[in-house]
């Protein structure tokens, strides 16, 4: 699943309607279980308990939807994708934004600092100034950026690339400077196959970040799947070590974007090698430097990956054919060493 970066501050609220005492126990007891859950990291009981609550309130009269979002995010952090995401579609579609007045008192007894409905908060602030202080308003902030942002991962996680697509165009349309919008909407085109696309959207991310490793390493990976480009793509690939200098993925790629279509040109010196010997000389010698080159990066890449048998394996050969023997046998004696680890298939 696609790493959602989500920020949350949820707060304890205390409840005190004029109601049965029994609904009244249920919401608190709800509330209660709900927040215990999700301090405990527990997000699958959290999301259900946290929905519980708003509906608790609902039926008292009171429609607070942030508890609805509460449990949407708990349901997200749970990997629960489908109720994630109708309960994030629901949010949007209702225009919720989460920006609200907060009424907030301190309990002196406890010290513990909770929220209250305005009617309790007024009626705690005239009537118990001995038990309550620090009693104070503060508006929420929006939360709706979030709620595209968060809504976008779920439906490409859930391969839902085109429904993906038509939110983050909405979300962009109010976000414009969302930089995971931005990211979101070149995975789903990505995804989508929509190459082109995709292309001029990490182009223009680039232009206005040019420090994004994993944005250069993306337009490398475009870049190389056209022999146009590919010259393009080392630098690209380039660019994204310098910015981190461990991406280990990045030194794979740019090894294979320096070696190129290897077994083209191993058969192209075949072909020469009975008509055109010093042709298929001067093939095997360019070959070689290929290879000479590719080797600093497939040392990077066995550097950052040691465990990674592909990574081993790459430089065994690229030792090979540059004749080192002494390191083609420390890697021969490693990739065996890798084999013997790999589970029985």
């Amino acid at each position: 699943m696609k790493k959602l970066i989500l920020g949350i501050a949820i707060m304890a609220s205390a409840f005190a309607f004029g109601q049965k005492e029994d609904v009244n126990k249920k919401l608190q007891d709800a509330n209660k279980a709900a927040m215990d859950a999700y301090n405990a990291k527990n997000y699958a009981v959290a999301g259900p308990k946290f929905m519980e609550v708003y509906e608790l309130l609902k039926t008292s009269g009171q429609d607070d939807k942030v508890y609805m979002y509460y449990s949407g995010l708990n349901y997200a952090l749970a990997n629960d994708i489908p109720k994630a995401t109708k309960i994030y579609t629901d949010l949007i579609n209702s225009g919720y934004t989460g920006v609200q007045t907060q009424y907030t008192a301190k309990d002196n007894k406890t010290g513990q600092v909770a929220t209250y409905d305005k009617a309790t908060w007024e009626l705690l602030k005239k009537t118990s100034s001995k038990d309550y202080s620090d009693f104070k308003t503060e508006q929420t902030p929006s939360v709706e950026q979030d709620l595209y942002e968060t809504l976008s991962t779920l439906l490409i996680n859930d391969k839902k690339n085109d429904e993906a697509l038509a939110l983050i165009e909405k979300g962009l349309a109010k976000f414009p400077n969302s930089t995971k919008l931005k990211e979101y909407q070149g995975s789903a085109l990505y995804a989508t196959g929509n190459t082109d696309k995709f292309m001029t959207n990490l182009k223009e991310q680039l232009a206005k970040n040019p420090n994004d490793a994993t944005n250069w390493y993306n337009l490398g990976v475009l870049q190389s799947k056209n022999p146009a480009t590919s010259t393009d793509a080392v630098a690209s690939f380039q660019k994204a070590i310098d910015l981190k200098a461990d991406f280990a993925n990045a030194y794979q790629n740019l090894v294979y974007a320096v070696i190129g279509d290897d077994e083209k040109a191993v058969a192209d010196i075949n072909a020469l090698r009975k008509t055109k010997p010093d042709d298929a000389t001067k093939l095997i010698e360019a070959r070689k430097e290929r290879f000479n080159k590719a080797i600093p990066y497939a040392e990077k890449w066995y550097q950052a990956m040691p465990t990674d048998i592909n990574a081993v394996q790459t430089l065994k050969d690229l030792y090979n054919t540059t004749k080192n023997t002494a390191k083609y046998n420390e890697m021969k004696a490693k990739e065996a060493e890798l084999a013997a680890k790999q589970p029985a298939k």
